[in-house]
């Protein structure tokens, strides 16, 4: 019996154990990025979700809002938790 994960993860869903490196807790062909206005949630998104042009709106905004000094240290998307779900969810079903 095979286990469906949804596409985009919550980042401390995936892990199970800790590692002293936020590095290793990123599985290879994912993406951890930081999303929310007032508490920034990581979350784990497909390297390939990078070419689809809905993402890269999101990452324009990043770069408008952010330009390369992230505050939590790695990339953070500026926009509501649930907004970052919704559009991350449509990339999915494509």
């Amino acid at each position: 019996m095979a286990v469906r994960f949804p596409s985009v993860l919550r980042a401390s869903f995936f892990s199970a154990k800790k590692s002293t490196s936020r590095s290793l807790d990123v599985p290879r062909g994912f993406l951890a990025v930081y999303v929310g206005e007032i508490e920034k949630k990581r979350f784990l998104v497909p390297v390939s979700y990078l070419n689809q042009p809905l993402f890269q709106d999101l990452l324009n905004k990043a770069e408008e809002e952010f330009g390369f000094d992230h505050p939590m240290g790695g990339l953070t998307i500026p926009c509501t938790e649930e907004s970052f779900i919704d559009a991350t969810s449509n990339l999915s079903r494509a």
